[in-house]
């Protein structure tokens, strides 16, 4: 066991992220199945749904799971209630001050887990008492640190900024990138893109066919005089893109996004006019898998490079 697994009670120290549209109750009850934490992502669910979703997600499995919880939702009062009364034990906050609701949290028994992307906000969390934090890099796809810190140099500084235990996101795919991220000081990995690609996410076909085929490049940062987010280069990237390059205000770019693009891409699978966000370790997925397989493969090829590493001479 190591701080990861003690804390959530897991056989392995990997997360899978609660992403918006990908990650309903199916998704987080097959990882959590598999021996790593599933998430569900709730800031796509109307309070009825988050609340249904956690109900089939405790018939599904007997191992504990969380909620990933933006503190931008507009009814994130809601949602935290719901949290609650249905007895979750673990919950990740992202988007916000990790102060506004550890403690009561806390109160209430659950683990808390708050999603930052740079040293001044570790320092917070470790204030405000959170029980874990996770450093994501700008490799992720969805919404962005404003920084563009690679997660190569975030985890070791986050890791020298603060002892609570670390969990490293973006660009996380696979066992050797897991095992690199435990190199840089990290306790654990949250994976998000490679999971969108699996059976039982809840995103649309035609997205998960976007990612498979998605190559290096492919995907970009945008929308960073608004919130900046990891999308994958199509239609709705490019306007905005001509739209920025031609010094767009924010409130032309809210305009122009509207509302629910997001879903539109990866849930309707609208791949012209929607938001694709992934991340840049799409390059690397190339096949469709049950959850399942997926924690194993990375697994296997964590070991397998561990063993590599051992056997290693650098110099004589």
């Amino acid at each position: 066991m190591n701080r990861i697994t003690s804390l959530f009670g897991t056989r392995y120290p990997i997360v899978q992220a609660g992403m918006i549209w990908c990650s309903g109750w199916e998704l987080a009850s097959a990882v959590s199945n598999a021996g790593g934490l599933g998430l569900i992502g709730s800031c796509s669910m109307y309070p009825d749904t988050l609340r249904e979703h956690i109900c089939k997600c405790k018939a599904a499995t007997d191992k504990l799971f969380g909620v990933n919880l933006p503190l931008i939702y507009p009814q994130v009062a809601d949602h935290i209630q719901i949290i609650i009364d249905e007895g979750v034990k673990i919950v990740f906050t992202s988007a916000g001050n990790p102060a506004k609701y550890t403690s009561f949290f806390k109160e209430k028994g659950l683990t808390v887990v708050h999603v930052i992307a740079n040293t001044k906000f570790a320092r917070k969390c470790e204030e405000a008492g959170v029980d874990a934090i996770v450093a994501e890099g700008f490799e992720a796809g969805g919404h962005n640190g404003i920084e563009e810190t690679t997660t190569m140099t975030l985890i070791p500084m986050v890791r020298e900024a603060t002892n609570l235990p670390l969990i490293a996101a973006g660009g996380i795919g696979t066992g050797r990138q897991m095992l690199a991220a435990f190199a840089l000081g990290a306790d654990g990995v949250q994976i998000g893109s490679r999971f969108v690609a699996s059976e039982e996410s809840s995103a649309h076909p035609e997205f998960k066919r976007s990612v498979l085929e998605a190559k290096d490049g492919d995907t970009a940062l945008i929308l960073k005089k608004v919130i900046p987010v990891r999308l994958i280069k199509n239609k709705f990237y490019h306007d905005i893109k001509v739209m920025e390059d031609q010094g767009a205000t924010r409130e032309q770019l809210y305009e122009h996004l509207g509302r629910g693009r997001a879903k539109k891409g990866m849930f309707e699978g609208n791949l012209d006019e929607g938001e694709l966000e992934i991340g840049q370790v799409s390059g690397l997925i190339h096949k469709i898998k049950p959850a399942g397989e997926i924690v194993e493969e990375i697994l296997q090829e964590f070991e397998k490079a561990r063993a590599e590493l051992l056997n290693l001479e650098i110099w004589k």
